[in-house]
């Protein structure tokens, strides 16, 4: 099942996806042999931060580069799916093949620029292929794993299968509620990013994981008063999509809070936090905006990112 067309713009980069995944056919060994002779190959390179080839578009768009399942050299090889026009598509995790007019990319750098098509192949690639590397022994025996379920699951010889799973983590804009340029949001810097070398420093919107026996909605009114001390007003849920670094699922959110609220930062977490205009929030799209009061230059997440979607829709007006 894939998200329809019409709804295909407004989600998340990483939440779009054509892919027929195609799940009855994983334990179809006849169906899945003859398949991978015809399929088509997406290799990720999970050593260099789970980098694919791509070419990019005289658009300004990217492309991911598939290679024939005869050019790719033999290893543990995982189906994906069925493209629309029904090719087989498969990933397999190594070093990258050489392709003139090709560059290695990462999909936290191209998740945005790539079509519906590719952002759901390359997403789903990367979290399957980071969950088989921090899976070959089983943790329940300590035995080796195999692949099985046309790599959809794992098995050890007692025969205990464990399949992917995904750790729910919520992200957050918290904003005033305020319509116009001077509507403001509060944007946090992580205690573990640093600056960059450019004299740069990063802010976005507060996340954290959802934690045993909680609601993500309950994680969101927890993680903000942990991290900045304020209590929100309302809260609205945004969208989601899948951040496998290395396997998580992002569950977004909106939320409204008083900006006068005084902000007690949990220094572990954050180590500087601010609200933001409309105005201040589009210069720092546009790479031109300083803190007036700490004279530093300031950016938003990359563009791949739900944080990015956040603050992105809530410039445009939306969130509220």
């Amino acid at each position: 099942m894939t998200i329809p067309p019409e709804f295909a713009s407004d989600v998340p980069p990483l939440a779009r996806s054509t892919l027929d995944r195609s799940a009855l056919r994983r334990r179809d060994d006849a169906w899945l042999a003859d398949a991978w002779t015809r399929g088509q190959v997406l290799v990720v390179d999970l050593t260099k931060g789970g980098r694919a080839l791509v070419a990019d578009r005289p658009d300004g768009g990217a492309g991911l580069v598939l290679r024939p399942a005869a050019e790719v050299p033999g290893s543990e090889h995982w189906f994906l799916g069925v493209d629309p026009d029904g090719t087989p598509l498969w990933t397999v995790a190594g070093p990258l093949p050489e392709v003139e007019g090709t560059r290695a990319a990462s999909l936290r750098d191209v998740g945005h620029l790539l079509d519906d098509r590719d952002a759901g192949l390359f997403t789903t690639a990367a979290a399957l292929g980071n969950w088989h590397a921090s899976h070959q022994f089983s943790p329940r025996t300590g035995l080796p794993t195999e692949v099985v379920e046309a790599g959809w699951a794992r098995k050890d010889a007692e025969g205990n299968t464990m399949w992917p799973r995904t750790d729910p983590a919520m992200i957050v804009l918290v904003h005033d509620g305020a319509d116009g340029p001077a509507g403001r949001c509060l944007l946090g810097h992580n205690a573990t990013w640093g600056t960059a070398p450019d004299g740069v420093r990063r802010f976005s919107c507060l996340a954290g994981y959802v934690e045993p026996g909680e609601s993500a909605e309950a994680a969101v009114w927890r993680e903000v008063a942990e991290e900045v001390g304020i209590g929100l007003s309302a809260l609205t849920y945004a969208g989601s999509q899948s951040w496998p670094f290395p396997g998580s699922l992002m569950l977004g959110f909106h939320a409204t809070a008083d900006p006068d609220a005084p902000i007690h930062l949990d220094p572990e977490e954050i180590d500087e936090a601010h609200w933001f205009t409309r105005d201040d929030v589009a210069k720092m799209i546009a790479g031109d905006f300083v803190h007036a009061d700490t004279g530093i230059k300031m950016s938003l997440p990359m563009r791949s990112s739900i944080a990015f979607y956040l603050i992105e829709t809530w410039l445009g007006g939306f969130g509220r």
